[in-house]
Parts: structure tokens; C-alpha cells; sequence
């Protein structure tokens, strides 16, 4: 637990948060000065036996639940980066699930400048998969030149997809069906996920082998996969993948399309500069 920095970020952001705001009064006994929520106001708006939150900012509470850090967080306002901050200082890992509902579902506009400046194929899709911001090279993959509003949807039920996606069921099938049942076991109650669960299992093909509950493939990241570019003919790409650091579980997906028959490896890992 690094408890200085814990108590810097619980200290500054609790100090931004009037009590007024909640109809509590400020102290006005001798001696406190430092403004916002006091400790034991914590205490009394999450429904905690006094001094939990002291125990928390001192950094004296060993492995705190999730329910109290997530109360907290909340109350104090907290973004996704103070959220995850939260998590490092007092557990030294990330936390298991977004702060706000809508994190994964939006993500910031600067991205779109990103987005504009790739030249190879890109797409952001959001935490259910939902296509969020494509570029052109996105678009020209696609014989009906419509782009798909749900890539999971799409990859694994479109007719299309089983001719664009060449190997569909070899290449392609086994490797984003575990992507989806991650999906589920994360989000369990997200409605886009269910129907597209619902729809997968009624599927003749993808149903069986989703229900036979194979592979613990959950990403994508340095795949190369076989595709019929309905521009530029059959090619392989090279599958990269990134997270939006801001929006948890949105992803940015880059294609880099190398049109014909054979396959070309991508080189080794990279290594930082020596």
C-alpha cells in the first residue's frame, strides 16, 4: 500500500466536496481549517462505523472491500483514472470493473482526430462491442458497403461475414467465441451481450461450439487472420489492439491489410532501445 499517495488523492478530492452540498453543517470548533467532508461525514454518508474512512486514508485498512472503495470513489466524484489510481495505491492492482456505467461506452473526441490519421483499417467499438468511430479503410472491407453497427454480432452471425472473413470457421470462429463468453462472464448484465449470446446459441454453427465452452482466447492483439477485402481481394491482416485508457473495455482495433495468397509473418517482439 503506497499510503502517502493514497492519502494525497483521498485528501484533495475529498477536500473539493462542500458539506452543504449534502445538508451537513461545516465544524466550526477551534482548530479545523482544512476544507470539505470531514472524515467522519464519510463515515455518516456511506453508513460506515466511525473511523473506517480514518482507517482508509491513513492507509491503515489492509485490503479494503470493493463495496467501500467503490462507495467512496463515487461520493468523492472520482474519474476512471483516480478510480484505477484508488485500486494501485491501496490493492497494487486494477480494479476489476469501471467506476461509471458509461465508461466503456463512450469514449473521448480526440480519438477521432485518431481514428482520421491511420491509414490502415481502424474502428473503436465500445465495451458491448457496438462500432463507436471507423475511418474509410474500415468501410472499403465490406462488399455491401454498410458497416456493421456490432463487429461481435457481425463477426459471428452475418452471412457476410463468413465470406469476408475467409476461414470463418477455422480462423476466425474459434477465436472471437471465447472473446464473447469473457465478455459475459465480465458484463454479465449487459442487454447487447445477452441478445448477442441469445442469437450465437441458436446459431447452428457457432451454437454448439459456444456451448461446448472451448478456448481461453480473449484478445485479438498480433493475430494474423485471413480476408477478402472487397476492394483489394484476399490478403492477410495483422490484428493490433489498444484500450482508450479513459473508457474500460472500448477498444481500438487496427487491421494492416497484405493483399494475396500467402501469408506474411510479423516479425519478433519489440524491445525498448538499448
Amino acid at each position: 500500500m503506497d499510503k502517502g499517495a493514497l492519502q494525497w488523492l483521498l485528501r484533495e478530492r475529498r477536500a473539493l466536496i462542500a458539506p452543504e452540498e449534502y445538508g451537513l453543517s461545516r465544524p466550526s470548533r477551534q482548530g479545523r481549517r482544512a476544507p470539505g467532508l470531514t472524515q467522519s461525514q464519510i463515515d455518516q454518508l456511506l453508513h460506515r462505523t466511525h473511523g473506517t474512512y480514518n482507517r482508509l486514508e491513513t492507509g491503515n485498512y489492509p485490503n479494503p472491500p470493493e463495496d467501500l472503495l467503490r462507495d467512496v470513489a463515487r461520493l468523492l466524484a472520482f474519474n476512471e483514472h483516480e478510480w484505477s489510481l484508488l485500486w494501485l495505491y491501496t490493492l497494487h492492482r486494477d480494479p476489476p470493473t469501471p467506476l461509471h456505467p458509461r465508461s466503456g461506452t463512450e469514449v473521448r473526441g480526440a480519438w477521432q482526430d485518431v481514428i482520421d490519421g491511420i491509414s490502415h483499417i481502424a474502428y473503436i467499438t465500445d465495451q458491448s462491442w457496438r462500432v463507436v468511430t471507423y475511418n474509410k479503410a474500415f468501410a472499403e472491407i465490406f462488399p455491401s458497403g454498410r458497416v456493421p453497427t456490432n463487429t461481435m454480432r457481425w463477426m459471428l452471425l452475418a452471412p457476410e461475414a463468413r465470406e469476408v472473413l475467409m476461414g470463418w470457421d477455422e480462423h476466425w470462429l474459434p477465436m472471437v467465441l471465447p472473446q464473447l463468453r469473457a465478455a459475459m462472464a465480465a458484463l454479465p448484465n449487459d442487454e447487447t451481450l445477452a441478445g448477442i449470446e441469445k442469437d450465437v446459441l441458436a446459431d447452428p454453427v457457432a451454437g454448439p461450439l459456444y456451448e461446448a465452452g472451448g478456448g481461453s482466447y480473449i484478445h485479438p492483439d498480433g493475430d494474423e487472420r485471413p480476408l477478402l477485402h472487397a476492394r483489394l481481394g484476399p490478403g492477410w491482416v495483422s490484428l493490433c489492439t489498444a484500450e482508450p485508457l479513459s473508457s474500460p473495455r472500448a477498444r481500438l482495433m487496427v487491421m494492416i491489410f497484405r493483399p494475396g495468397e500467402e501469408r506474411r509473418h510479423t516479425g519478433p517482439a519489440i524491445l525498448r532501445a538499448t
